[in-house]
């Protein structure tokens, strides 16, 4: 009787992007309310699930390395079960089910809703493979907010429409599909309540929001109503699109207090010739002027964005101008990718291969040229005073871990400071030190 009352035990490990971990919190909320016990790690549980990426190959060796290293617990004894979620069995549905018997049960990015009857049916030793409609609307659903304390991404939409040419995600998650404006406050609010200081708004592309319901740009009339909510102080942007981000925006940015001065633009390249081939929007010089219009409007703009080096068509004398762009303009974040030619992109079928090597080797003078220019923002930061959001009370007897404006988890440092702050309080912080890439404060009175 006592065995046939427990609960069966569920740990969902989630890789990936953001807006992956907001589908592993809603999975992870409607496995609870079905009755599941939730445990952080898969040895000893009933199931695994894994979330996965499948976006550029370095993502997809991580989740097969990942489903390996599950499989061979279950082969151990330390697991019953494997569940395959997300973005990888989305792509590869086919050549999973050949080579990965030890899987019993794929979800695609179309049933991350249904994940409940798919960790039944694999527990019930069914095998079963379940793929909605990757068009369909985003589920609506509660989450187990898993980043926090004090923080949380916000995921306005679900899709891209916009068809870069080294890139597969709308095939994988389908076209743009906007929320609801009502259903995001509606979270946000939710959130707010639960503790949450800190929105991170995240989507393919946020800039586009609101186009594909309501037959235009929607996210200033959104950001004007998430400022309203009592509890948020900060709001981040993350994602915008070079090409759509208008006056609109850029006003409501410099003028409203809870719009973190942090504005997260994907540009990909600068050089017009390399943007043509990428299928971007926009010339190089647009981007040039929309980069020195937001600094003249927004003083002190912390401006983050994403480079792809070695696609095809990158010589060296668009890799210098590049170069030449970034010491120019001191970009103080950004995130450097090699290209990756994915099967079933267009970039993958071009001329003028630019050779791995060659990619990875000009990855690494960007990110070394990036390097300089980080660690003399942060030297400029010594002796100021932010707002800092706690994260993490570190080593006992240890400093504080936080965030100010100025960086956005997992992909930007962190504020270490002394004194008392517990995870999800804003404090005041003076920077005292900038060494090796971190900071370092001590906690100011407000």
């Amino acid at each position: 009787m006592h065995n046939r009352l427990r609960q069966p035990t569920v740990c969902l490990i989630s890789l990936g992007c953001a807006k992956n971990l907001v589908n592993s919190e809603q999975m992870l909320y409607l496995l609870k309310e079905a009755g599941f016990a939730l445990q952080s790690e898969p040895e000893g549980a009933d199931a695994a699930v894994l979330n996965t990426c499948g976006f550029i190959e370095s993502a997809k060796s991580e989740a097969i390395g990942e489903i390996l290293r599950l499989a061979r617990l279950k082969e151990a004894g330390l697991l019953k079960k494997l569940v395959v979620c997300g973005c990888l069995p989305q792509r590869y549905q086919r050549e999973i089910l050949a080579e990965l018997p030890e899987i019993d049960a794929l979800v695609g990015v179309g049933s991350f809703g249904e994940i409940v009857s798919a960790v039944r049916a694999a527990l019930g030793g069914q095998h079963p493979a379940l793929f909605g409609d990757k068009h369909a609307p985003d589920p609506e659903s509660g989450r187990l907010v898993s980043t926090g304390p004090g923080w949380a991404y916000l995921k306005i939409a679900e899709g891209c429409d916009n068809r870069c040419a080294y890139c597969v995600i709308p095939d994988i998650r389908g076209k743009y599909r906007s929320r609801p404006m009502e259903k995001i406050i509606a979270e946000a609010e939710d959130l707010c309540a639960r503790g949450v200081r800190e929105l991170i708004i995240v989507a393919q592309d946020t800039t586009r929001y609101g186009l594909d319901l309501y037959g235009a740009r929607k996210l200033v009339p959104l950001l004007r109503e998430l400022a309203k909510i009592d509890g948020a102080a900060w709001i981040r942007l993350h994602y915008l699109y070079p090409d759509e981000l208008d006056d609109a925006l850029i006003d409501l940015v410099a003028a409203e207090p809870k719009i973190l001065k942090y504005l997260d633009i994907p540009i990909q390249h600068i050089d017009s010739s390399i943007l043509r081939r990428m299928n971007r929007r926009g010339s190089g010089d647009e981007i040039r002027a929309l980069f020195k219009k937001l600094r003249e409007r927004i003083p002190g703009l912390v401006l983050r964005t994403s480079l792809i080096t070695g696609l095809p068509g990158e010589g060296e004398a668009e890799f210098d101008a590049l170069c030449a762009f970034l010491r120019l303009n001191k970009l103080e974040r950004a995130g450097v990718f090699a290209y990756s030619p994915e099967e079933g992109s267009p970039a993958a079928e071009m001329p003028d291969r630019c050779d791995g090597e060659t990619a990875q080797k000009r990855q690494e003078l960007v990110m070394a040229l990036q390097a300089e220019i980080m660690d003399a923002f942060d030297r400029s930061r010594v002796g100021e005073t932010y707002d800092v959001l706690c994260v993490g009370a570190g080593a006992p007897g240890g400093p504080r871990v936080g965030r100010s404006f100025a960086e956005s988890p997992d992909v930007d440092g962190v504020i270490l400071f002394s004194g008392e702050a517990s995870p999800g309080e804003l404090v005041r912080v003076r920077i005292t030190e900038a060494a090796d890439g971190e900071l370092y404060g001590e906690r100011v009175e407000n």
